[in-house]
């Protein structure tokens, strides 16, 4: 299995590009997992539903399951600060890829996703596990860099350097039993 990060400050189309890769990466015949960031009290239920009142009841987990799709929800009682590891680990497996969005501090390769327009400096500067750039204004990245930079606006030609260097992506199974 292959992992790779994508970083950036909000605004900058992480969302955007991991959505385009998945299917780009699709297209090249991989199976690819996410994996995203979110913030302290996000929610993926909705009230009325029964997975909702279960965990409003006090379950630790709630599992939903249908003939197409699983998901599983946990309730921690108390914060609980999950390494990027700790998430990998929940994954199925039996896919090609991973894609990491969020988890700037991680210790992941990563591409770092920046636009000028945010205002946001830029990562790559310093931070080693940015192995490369993805931008919409490569003319105005703040420093040198002997980085690839990738053009944000076309994930198929970032998926394509992604297989051509899979495997500098390939994921250290030892992390999954940390």
């Amino acid at each position: 299995m292959k992992v790779v990060g994508f970083a950036g400050f909000s605004g900058s189309g992480k969302t955007t590009l991991v959505e385009g890769l998945i299917g780009a990466l699709k297209a090249h015949g991989l199976r690819v997992s996410t994996v995203k960031h979110a913030h302290h009290n996000f929610d993926i239920d909705h009230p009325g539903k029964d997975s909702h009142r279960h965990r409003r009841a006090g379950a630790f987990e709630v599992v939903v399951a249908s003939d197409r799709r699983l998901a599983l929800m946990r309730e921690f009682e108390r914060p609980a600060q999950l390494s990027v590891h700790h998430l990998i680990a929940e994954l199925y497996g039996g896919v090609d890829w991973v894609l990491v969005e969020g988890f700037k501090s991680s210790d992941l390769l990563k591409i770092e996703v920046w636009r000028p327009s945010t205002g946001h400096p830029a990562m790559y500067i310093d931070e080693d596990f940015v192995v490369a750039i993805a931008t919409d204004a490569p003319a105005e990245l703040p420093h040198e860099t002997l980085r690839p930079v990738l053009d944000l606006n076309q994930p198929q030609a970032i998926a394509a350097w992604l297989v051509e260097n899979g495997d500098r992506f390939e994921y250290d199974e030892r992390y999954l039993s940390s």
